[in-house]
């Protein structure tokens, strides 16, 4: 399944038809027909997405989400209202509740199913970054939030000069910084200049040249400085499949029918706030932790934060539904390399060790060093059969090279053995996919020696009993 959503609507057709769609490209469905009764399933199910009627019998969607935003369980997830075309203070107020999206009647189905990827996408990424803060706090390591906003810096990107106009529109409802600019200029001007936090990019009427305006943002994506700015893609003529490519290649907004200045303020402020979100949380698995939970020799997280993030990837797979990989890894005979060539020849393999680990595996992963020549890997949201492939991997990675040591010309020869079990999904291939971090890292643990006694240099999975 590609994510969980919740449907709230108190006509059983509206849900029945939206279900269909969904169902269709492998999405779980769950329904609801009250603002209550969606309260009660958005904790009990842990949605990845609630899409909800602007209308409820006992409320609207910008209640629902004032009560989401009050739980921990639920405040993260995204929320979309549907209805049909509500005066512009109602959508307004819905959408300055904190709900992410206003779609209205009539839908159309490419562009409803972009924006589902593009709001799940950018909720389970945030909720990878969350587990890490999470873990951060856990371990009295995170700099406690500030009420304090700084003013951000938003350009509007045109092919013309109307967005000046819009501009002196947006100064006086909004206290960030406004500059204009053309699609040719900005990534010139990002090489000297400080780089703006959100890019709004206006699409001309014309088709052909709208579709060529996205390529900017398959290349603030790609660029280092910008990759994590606010992208906003406003345009000036519905086009439903040129909107959905939009999201696609990484908008993180979208308006579909021109400039409505209360609006897009409201959408910068948020947009805002989840960027300013995000760069708290990355700084905080940068910073925060480092100096406490980082193995000084491989630059590897340790033990010491190995164990409460497994237990909360453990947990993350437990309400989701979300299967996951622990693997322990122990380098072969590597006694004889201290005891042969030094310590110090020890220290540089293990080194370069990590290296080839880090280089293996996604930067959602988490490899740690839990002993001497120990490591452990945690791959959420993976399958047994992924899992199988990346760990083959780290095995050719290890063996296939020779690794540098001081004091000698010609390099050594090391390989690894790898014990892996599966969570989060009860039998799934020959796994039982038990819960507790702890009991899972046990079964890996067991199946390492299972390896160790069968010649070294392989992966072995574990079987526990059903």
């Amino acid at each position: 399944m590609q994510g969980k959503i919740l449907i709230v609507d108190a006509i059983a057709t509206n849900r029945i038809m939206l279900k269909v769609k969904l169902t269709s490209v492998f999405y779980q469905v769950v329904q609801a027909s009250t603002v209550a009764e969606a309260a009660q399933f958005a904790r009990e199910h842990a949605p990845e997405l609630v899409i909800s009627a602007l209308s409820l019998p006992d409320g609207d969607a910008a209640e629902l989400c004032g009560i989401l935003r009050q739980s921990p369980l639920t405040e993260h997830i995204p929320i979309m209202a549907i209805g049909s075309r509500p005066n512009a203070d109602t959508r307004m107020a819905t959408l300055a509740a904190g709900v992410h999206d206003v779609v209205l009647k009539p839908i159309d189905d490419m562009l409803l199913l972009g924006r589902v990827r593009s709001l799940i996408r950018a909720h389970n990424a945030a909720a990878e970054w969350q587990m890490r803060e999470d873990t951060s706090r856990a371990l009295g390591l995170a700099e406690p939030p500030t009420d304090f906003e700084p003013m951000d810096h938003c350009v509007l990107v045109t092919a013309d000069h109307k967005s000046h106009t819009w501009a002196a529109q947006l100064r006086p409802i909004m206290r960030s910084k406004l500059t204009c600019a053309t699609a040719k200029g900005i990534m010139q001007s990002i090489e000297v200049e400080a780089v703006p936090d959100i890019f709004v990019l206006v699409l001309p009427e014309d088709p052909q040249k709208a579709a060529a305006a996205l390529s900017l943002i398959s290349t603030l994506r790609a660029n280092a400085s910008t990759r994590h700015a606010g992208v906003l893609v406003l345009q000036t003529t519905p086009n439903p499949a040129l909107a959905t490519n939009a999201l696609d290649l990484g908008a993180d907004d979208l308006m579909t029918d021109g400039f409505e200045p209360v609006e897009l303020a409201l959408r910068l402020k948020a947009l805002s706030r989840r960027k300013r979100m995000g760069e708290q949380m990355r700084a905080t698995v940068r910073t925060g932790l480092k100096a406490a939970v980082v193995d000084p020799l491989t630059g590897l997280h340790n033990r010491r934060y190995a164990m409460p993030h497994l237990a909360r990837i453990a947990d993350h797979a437990r309400a989701t539904g979300r299967p996951f990989a622990v693997m322990v890894a122990d380098l072969d005979h590597f006694k004889r390399i201290n005891d042969v060539y030094g310590h110090a020849s020890g220290d540089a393999v293990l080194t370069q060790v990590a290296q080839r680990l880090r280089t293996s595996m996604r930067a959602v992963d988490m490899v740690a060093r839990i002993g001497g020549e120990e490591f452990m890997i945690v791959m959420p949201g993976t399958t047994l059969a992924d899992a199988r492939i990346a760990a083959i991997r780290i095995c050719n990675d290890i063996s296939q090279s020779g690794f540098d040591i001081p004091g000698h010309d010609q390099p050594i020869d090391v390989t690894i053995s790898i014990g892996m079990a599966i969570g989060g999904v009860l039998n799934e291939g020959n796994a039982s996919g038990p819960d507790d971090g702890e009991t899972l890292l046990d079964h890996a643990d067991k199946a390492l020696y299972s390896a160790k006694m069968r010649g070294r240099n392989q992966v072995t999975l574990s079987r526990p009993a059903a």
